[in-house]
């Protein structure tokens, strides 16, 4: 596919800056350009290689100032960052081959209706009582379990598991090995040391929008439901516990794990390897920066780092002062001395 820089500014609504008319047939990296391709510049750290890029366009804000002449063709967009990402959507739209059908051998339960513009891929599993909705991809060796429900539009790849009675909403995206409704981790101690299994009887719940990375889990609900709300974004390498709760329109990167029973607000960012505690509540807007740990509830709006998690700026004067650790006891080290040397002089 090749478009000319004037046809990519009319889809997106740029303005061009320079030949409009040069050729457009891949995507690249501002610093990797090469002929042919459109990059975008949305962090001004990366400024520079606007002026040594090979790249034949590039997206940049509509108020960019450039320092220096330029050899490529500038489209002027609000959002360099925003527009890439739906060049690409486009690009990857056109490029998807759109399967129908149900491929043999799969199982589908006696009684399950099945879209005429559903595919279901070769060894999947439907079991009784699902329900699909009007579009939904099932690739190969997907199980779903008894009463499951999948919204329109939704996407579930090649070895997702998702246990019996849960419910995905329209248009997710679930990825390869995620585990959507697995018991949660629920035992009693009991006499001797050892453990007596807490029944699992919820579900996972998943509303709209969703997408959740590869080999990520979300753990059914002891009761009621394990809730993941209109928009959220998981990573690869995720642990959601039972009866968690998830707020619309959060991103959660790889490896960060939420126990049992906390709730986290809507539109937060969380980094990767992040640990939360079970029973604890993360309000609306929360940052939280990579590999810390919270154990006790956050108030809308904070911006966290640390084990345990602190205020951001709190932790930025502690990493300060800890820095300054070897100087300051080696001060110390010299006004002991110095003291023990007045005192030794007053005892004479």
């Amino acid at each position: 596919m090749e478009f000319s820089a004037n046809q990519i500014a009319q889809l997106v609504g740029g303005t061009v800056e320079g030949d409009g008319d040069v050729k457009i047939n891949s995507f690249a990296k501002i610093e990797e350009g090469h002929p042919g391709a459109i990059s975008f510049l949305a962090n001004i750290k990366y400024n520079h290689f606007l002026y040594t890029t090979g790249s034949s366009a590039v997206l940049v804000k509509r108020d960019f100032v450039t320092e220096q002449p330029v050899n490529c063709t500038l489209i002027r967009v609000d959002d360099p960052y925003a527009t890439v990402a739906h060049l690409l959507a486009m690009v990857q739209d056109m490029m998807t081959p759109k399967y129908t059908g149900v491929e043999q051998p799969s199982f589908i339960a006696e009684g399950v209706e099945v879209p005429d513009d559903a595919y279901i891929g070769a060894f999947a599993y439907v079991g009784r009582g699902v329900q699909l909705g009007k579009g939904v991809k099932i690739y190969p060796h997907v199980y779903l379990g008894d009463g499951v429900k999948v919204g329109d539009g939704t996407v579930l790849y090649s070895g997702v598991k998702v246990y019996h009675g849960c419910r995905i909403g329209a248009r997710c995206i679930i990825h390869s090995g995620a585990v959507i409704g697995a018991d949660g981790f629920g035992f009693a101690p009991v006499e001797g040391g050892k453990f007596d299994k807490i029944p699992q009887i919820g579900n996972v719940d998943i509303a709209d929008d969703v997408e959740i990375g590869a080999n990520t889990t979300v753990d059914r609900a002891m009761m009621g439901s394990t809730r993941i709300e209109q928009g959220v974004k998981l990573d690869n390498l995720i642990q959601i516990a039972h009866n968690c709760r998830i707020g619309e329109w959060t991103a959660m990167a790889a490896q960060a794990g939420v126990a049992g029973s906390a709730k986290v607000g809507a539109h937060c960012l969380v980094g990767g390897q992040v640990g939360i505690a079970g029973h604890i509540s993360i309000g609306d807007g929360v940052q939280i920066a990579a590999q810390s740990g919270l154990q006790k509830s956050i108030e809308a709006g904070s911006r966290i780092f640390g084990t345990p998690a602190m205020d951001l700026r709190q932790y930025g004067r502690q990493a300060v002062n800890i820095k300054n650790l070897p100087e300051l006891y080696s001060r110390v080290k010299e006004l002991e001395a110095e003291i023990s040397r007045l005192k030794g002089d007053i005892s004479k």
